[in-house]
């Protein structure tokens, strides 16, 4: 007897519906499995004659072949259990074929039975329904990270006879779904953007970059609240669209980091690997490749602590995700493509010790100083948005109370719904994300303003990287400020963080007067130095 039954894995971070078809034929009594199967899959044929077994069914002393379709890609994983039980339960004829028909199975069988739970669950219904099935049988211990799709009917199973007794209709489960309106949103607790006493020009440039999805570069000796800031940015960010929420949940679930009984995702992911990560482990690696943090970054923030203790290699890996928003990794065979849709938020101090330019506590010599800052290239640096100098807060700061989260967070709300509003007929809804074909129809300027930049890109020796990004957070302030057009102020303060200048006079309307100002700045001194 013939049937079959849809089954389910992940090749990287994509799902691939599978075809689980078995007959039962007269003949010496053998058990084999075919379809260019790994060893983790071969072995489910001991799992599933166990399962069976314990149920009180006994495999019939025939000729049984199960085949996994298609038959010219590699089937990895634990996922098929389930499906390959209950496709030879049909097979026996314990099950009719009208009722698993359009019904996917996903799940791994313990010796009792039990139905275990496996990574990747939201990825494999999501293609499911894509190819057009609408009932979905899984682990019940991953039912909630794939209860917000609607339009299919999504069960949780605990164990291999519930799940028998159910596709007879001899009991019943509860079809379960979860609108994203109703899970929590709740925020961390303890953190707040309030704790940070004074560094107004820090939180500011916090708050541009994060209403644009701009890069930010931090620069200021210990204890003035880099770390301390970053931590805090998922405070201020808006909560995920359910569009956004169900594909960084996918990634997630793909590498195994939602856990037992986890839901989706709607809070912003924030990912602060330590300086010992890897170029791999950034980017994403292995013989199967698998995301890396900037990846399970998407849609969040990717901080880099103490940035130039992290490899040379690690860093540079980094240029080509952080402009194309996406990472490309190649295999003999096969390639995978892997979202790097998120900000960029780095911290560092100006010398090993700390504490340049302030020569009476500084005690680099310049040769420190040079090859601490030649472990960040040039290109790199390119690619940062903003970039803002601090210093140590003065006592007198610690009694004044700051802007809490909420405020700030309402008007970083406020720029996304302009933003998404302006390029609703786009393919990109931040002003990150300009090309130079968008600026030229929605970065609008007076010929004040185009002078103004015209100078900066011959007096500055600018690159046309350097100038797009300077006229995207320019966009951005005009955002904040709720102007439609860009005016020569918003010029002005995108300069200032591009450049990282301490001081900043904003009575003066040129900016070749910059020249005149007393303090080198840290970009000025890398290029002397490098």
């Amino acid at each position: 007897m013939f049937s079959q039954s849809f089954g389910a894995d992940v090749y990287g971070t994509k799902a691939r519906v599978i075809r689980i078809e078995a007959d039962v034929s007269d003949g010496l009594p053998v058990f084999d499995m075919v379809g260019f199967l790994a060893s983790a899959v071969k072995e489910a044929r001991e799992r599933v004659r166990i399962a069976v077994r314990q149920m009180g069914i006994r495999f019939p002393a025939k000729r049984i072949t199960v085949n996994l379709s298609p038959a010219n890609v590699r089937k990895e994983g634990t996922t098929f259990d389930l499906p390959i039980a209950i496709c030879l339960l049909t097979a026996f004829g314990h099950l009719s074929k009208e009722c698993i028909k359009d019904t996917m199975f996903i799940g791994e069988l313990g010796l009792d039975g039990s139905v275990q739970s496996v990574n990747g669950v939201l990825a494999m219904v999501l293609e499911g329904k894509k190819q057009g099935l609408r009932q979905f049988l899984v682990p019940k211990g991953n039912v909630k990270e794939a209860a917000v799709l609607e339009g299919i009917s999504l069960y949780g199973v605990e164990s291999l006879s519930e799940t028998l007794r159910f596709l007879r209709g001899e009991n019943s489960l509860k079809k379960v779904y979860i609108p994203f309106e109703k899970w929590d949103e709740s925020q961390e607790e303890g953190l707040d953007f309030s704790d940070i006493k004074g560094q107004e020009m820090m939180k500011r440039a916090a708050e541009i970059a994060v209403s644009g999805r701009h890069n930010l570069l931090m620069i200021g000796p210990p204890g003035s609240g880099k770390t301390m800031l970053a931590k805090r940015l998922p405070t201020i960010l808006p909560p995920m669209t359910l569009e956004e929420s169900v594909e960084v949940t996918r990634l997630y679930s793909v590498c195994g980091l939602l856990g037992e009984h986890a839901s989706v995702l709607k809070k912003r992911p924030f990912r602060a690997p330590h300086h010992t990560t890897t170029a791999a482990a950034l980017t994403g690696g292995g013989r199967i490749p698998m995301p890396g943090e900037i990846t399970l970054a998407s849609k969040g923030i990717l901080f880099l602590d103490e940035l130039p203790e992290f490899s040379r290699s690690a860093l540079e890996v980094l240029r080509q995700p952080l402009e194309e928003q996406k990472v490309t990794i190649a295999r003999v065979g096969s390639s995978h493509e892997y979202p790097s849709d998120c900000s960029f938020v780095a911290a560092m101090n100006p010398c090993r010790c700390g504490y340049y330019p302030n020569r009476d506590k500084c005690r680099c010599t310049t040769a420190d100083i040079k090859r601490y800052l030649a472990k960040i290239s040039e290109p790199l640096l390119d690619r940062m948005d903003l970039c803002v100098e601090t210093g140590l807060p003065e006592f007198s700061l610690y009694e004044k109370k700051g802007e809490t989260s909420k405020q700030i967070r309402e008007r970083v709300e406020r720029t996304h719904r302009i933003q998404k509003k302006r390029y609703r007929k786009e393919n990109f809804s931040y002003n990150s994300e300009l090309t130079p074909q968008a600026m030229k129809k929605y970065c609008v300027m007076g010929t004040a303003e185009k002078e103004l930049l015209e100078f900066l890109f011959h007096e500055e020796q600018m690159s046309a990287r350097r100038l797009c990004r300077i006229v995207r957070v320019s966009r951005t302030i005009a955002d904040l400020e709720k102007s439609d057009t860009i005016l020569e102020s918003h010029i002005t303060e995108a300069v200032r963080f591009r450049r990282g200048w301490r001081r900043y006079d904003k009575g003066r309307r040129k900016i070749s007067v910059l020249a005149d100002f007393p303090f080198r700045t840290w970009f000025a001194f890398c290029t002397e130095v490098l």
